[in-house]
């Protein structure tokens, strides 16, 4: 492709921006394994120390109520449900960037057995302290 033509240019960004979109839609908007109701994924921070994880996953506007955390196996699973609108007024639609609806996540844990020590859900953040248990 070459870059004196300003069409092939603008061609080759636009289907990158679609690219770009469509990896953003795949990585928040997923089918889940919780059957075949869509749900989305949301990001988490994982952080080992000595004998211990300390992990925290972005669920801005979940209530506690919404939210369940499990390990299950060598996985810790945070799901739950994002209310439509949580903290917005009623009215047009002019963006709606931040996933709402049911969310799953499963988090393969590093190898070894743990347990959950701590949950904090602050902040539109789920703290998660785990202890690896000898």
């Amino acid at each position: 492709m070459r870059r004196q033509d300003p069409m092939a240019w603008m061609l080759a960004e636009a289907v990158e921006l679609l690219q770009s979109a469509d990896r953003l839609q795949r990585q928040f908007f997923r089918v889940g394994q919780s059957g075949l109701v869509p749900c989305w994924e949301p990001p988490v921070d994982m952080v080992q120390g000595e004998g211990e994880l300390s992990l925290l996953v972005a669920l801005p506007g979940v209530t506690p109520d919404r939210l369940e955390v499990a390990l299950e196996g060598a996985a810790i699973v945070v799901r739950g449900e994002r209310s439509f609108g949580a903290g917005l007024v009623a009215g047009e639609i002019l963006r709606l960037e931040i996933p709402y609806g049911r969310f799953e996540r499963r988090i393969a844990l590093p190898y070894g057995s743990y347990r959950l020590a701590d949950m904090q859900l602050e902040h539109g953040c789920l703290r998660l302290h785990l202890e690896r248990l000898k």
